[in-house]
């Protein structure tokens, strides 16, 4: 391999695959499913082969990175083995235009590519993640918080001038809404004819994901004493959740990011835009000076 870059690139590659080598033998062992641990398998023989090759092309041996093996482990852990592997295969697509300038050098690059290449639509149809299966209560929870706080509490800032005000209602609107939440995801599970979803589960989902984005929300009105920063720090929370969430989707279900991120943020910006001129009229009405 000539030049200096050259060489510099393959070195990376050849650090990539031996990462990715022991990402997967670590998801493996963490993996429950017999199916899903047989392909994770699989592929991390594949990994290590390609690391041989270019341990043959530079001459030097080189050792996982164990900060990379962990930070996968543990998503995989909390976010589920879809999300983990998916996001480790995006990180490979940058490495095949470097693979096809190499096929007239290294012959063996051609199949090293082609393993690459059908790494992720193997992925895509083996995986059989659990996690994924109560996304749609994380989304219930999760968008019924952001539409109905955002709104309610942009409403009430208008309303009220103390936003501790503000900020208590919002706590008790949110536990009472996330039980009441609970309860009806439960009911909506328990009438799942494929019976893979445990409605206990389903609920518990529903119901964390819509205390969690009540606290994001409502902890801005104990951070400041009026009520303009607190929104516009709420709504820097509601758009840190919005991204955060639609990324862990578009990443583990392969669905486009940016499509739904503006969707969810217009129900959601809309909703309290809404709110926000109720709020105003209620205030100027009633000539409210809390």
């Amino acid at each position: 391999m000539d030049g200096k870059i050259e060489m510099r690139e393959a070195l990376r590659q050849q650090q990539n695959e031996i990462d990715d080598y022991a990402v997967y033998k670590a998801v493996a062992k963490i993996e429950e499913d017999p199916k899903n641990r047989e392909v994770l398998h699989k592929i991390a023989h594949q990994e290590k082969r390609h690391y041989a090759f270019w341990k043959k092309v530079t001459g030097k041996s080189l050792h996982p990175r164990r900060r990379i093996v962990w930070l996968y482990a543990l998503f995989a852990r909390i976010l589920g083995t879809s999300f983990a592997v998916k996001l480790l295969e995006k990180r490979e697509e940058g490495a095949e235009a470097f693979y096809r300038r190499l096929f007239d050098i290294y012959p063996e690059t051609r199949e090293i590519y082609e393993d690459e290449k059908s790494h992720e639509s193997e992925l895509v149809h083996m995986l059989n993640d659990r996690k994924l299966l109560y996304a749609g209560a994380i989304v219930l929870g999760m968008n019924d918080a952001l539409v109905e706080l955002t709104g309610t509490l942009s409403g009430l800032a208008l309303a009220f001038d103390k936003s501790t005000v503000v900020g208590i209602t919002g706590i008790i609107m949110g536990i009472a809404a996330s039980l009441s939440m609970a309860g009806s995801a439960y009911l909506e599970a328990r009438e799942n004819p494929a019976g893979e979803i445990s409605p206990a589960t389903y609920a518990f989902y529903t119901g964390i994901a819509y205390i969690i984005t009540t606290i994001l929300l409502v902890v801005p009105f104990f951070l400041v004493e009026t009520t303009l920063p607190a929104l516009v720090l709420m709504f820097t929370a509601a758009v840190a959740a919005i991204v955060s969430y639609n990324f862990y989707i578009s990443v583990a279900r392969d669905e486009p990011f940016w499509k739904r991120v503006k969707e969810m943020a217009l129900i959601t910006f809309g909703v309290a835009f809404i709110s926000f001129g109720i709020g105003y009229v209620v205030r100027t009405w009633f000539g409210i000076d809390i």
